[in-house]
């Protein structure tokens, strides 16, 4: 196994401004890179941690569901409590939901339905707990009704329990 180089923590800004960059660039295994080697230099750095989330949920587009779903939801845990997990919980549950859309296929509809929602109630509660996130969430939620509401095949299974599609998530706060 070939053995990493350190990053050192004066590096981290550029390093961080990178990591933005390639995610610009839809470059999602590029810029989880960049924030591993930024949390091995500084673990408990928050804006790495936040950047890779939102990598590793870029990642869903890409077809990497279920592996980079499991280490979003690992890293939301690890968040501090300065920062609004619900709300970063309804972007891992929305872009779930979405990615339901893009792949289509008999009944993607009702699963893409029932991410959406956790999406909006996790939205909902970052309304309501968050000041500093809130107005990003009253946008993300918006975004999820706009979504159901354009797409008809988005819509509840009558026949189903509710959430049975869903995968567990424990709610980390």
């Amino acid at each position: 196994m070939i053995e990493l180089k350190v990053l050192k923590p004066e590096a981290v800004s550029t390093a961080l401004e990178k990591a933005k960059q390639y995610r610009l660039l839809n470059e999602p295994e590029e810029a989880e890179s960049i924030c591993l080697d930024i949390l091995a230099s500084v673990p408990d750095q928050q804006e790495a941690k936040i950047l890779l989330l939102l990598a590793l949920t870029d990642k869903f587009a890409h077809g990497e569901i279920n592996p980079a779903y499991e280490k979003a939801k690992k890293v939301l845990t690890s968040l501090d409590n300065s920062h609004c997990k619900s709300y970063y919980q309804g972007i891992i549950f929305e872009r779930r939901g979405k990615h339901y859309i893009k792949r289509g296929g008999p009944g993607v509809g009702s699963i893409a339905y029932e991410w959406l929602v956790k999406a909006m109630e996790a939205y909902s509660e970052a309304i309501l707990e968050c000041a500093a996130e809130a107005q990003k969430a009253v946008l993300r939620w918006n975004s999820c009704a706009r979504v159901i509401n354009g797409n008809p095949e988005v819509k509840a299974d009558e026949g189903k329990e509710s959430e049975m599609f869903l995968d567990s998530f424990d709610t980390p706060h």
